[in-house]
């Protein structure tokens, strides 16, 4: 009787994983090392494009970034994550056999960085700062959570870190592009790539313990 009741206390007093435990955005991108794997058909690209024609330059770089999915999939990561980097050097290729040009490989990605920057810069003018948004939603939209100054203030950084993070990457990349430099371009994408990735992705799961800790655990 004594033992049904210690199993029946410690069933129903263990915690819940949070979400904020279970997913974070980082892991949404494949965690450090899917950042890496997907800065490596960069590297290829370029190193192939010194030496090689273009057409086979871009079947060796989606060689490798369909060896490089396989090889995700088979180490268990999310398959979002990994076909996701697919799918971005796939158009990317694309608009490279299109123009002819190598350096438009990064085209995409300078304008990706752009549309973060204005959406992330907008969310946080209009005091609806992305991540916060992203975090209600995580959670079923049930908390006000711009209620709580902190809270708010919390994402007002998160989401200005990303913005500075997309914005950044803009102006380097855009100029690099115009300058027609596309071995920087690629440096440029890798050193700009991963660490700020990771940094900004760092301020992004602060603000959403922050606001797990003040929203979801009181109650």
């Amino acid at each position: 009787m004594t033992d049904e009741i210690h199993d029946r206390t410690t069933t129903t007093t263990r915690p819940e994983p949070s979400a904020d435990r279970r997913t974070t955005p980082l892991d949404h991108l494949g965690g450090p090392m899917g950042l890496v794997y997907s800065t490596v058909p960069v590297i290829v690209f370029v190193t192939a494009n010194a030496f090689l024609p273009l057409l086979m330059t871009i079947a060796i770089s989606m060689v490798v970034a369909l060896a490089l999915t396989g090889f995700r999939l088979l180490r268990g990561e999310r398959f979002t994550s990994a076909i996701g980097s697919l799918l971005g050097v796939a158009a990317a290729a694309g608009v490279v056999a299109w123009t002819g040009s190598a350096k438009d490989f990064f085209v995409i990605g300078i304008w990706v960085a752009l549309a973060g920057f204005i959406v992330a810069s907008g969310s946080v003018l209009a005091r609806r700062p992305l991540t916060g948004l992203v975090w209600n939603l995580l959670h079923g939209r049930t908390h006000d959570w711009r209620a709580d100054r902190s809270v708010l203030r919390a994402h007002d950084v998160a989401t200005l870190a990303a913005a500075a993070v997309c914005g950044g990457r803009f102006a380097v990349q855009q100029w690099l592009y115009l300058v027609d430099s596309t071995g920087w371009l690629a440096f440029s994408k890798v050193a700009m790539g991963t660490p700020l990735t990771v940094l900004g992705a760092l301020v992004v799961i602060w603000a959403f313990r922050r606001s797990t800790q003040r929203l979801v655990a009181p109650a």
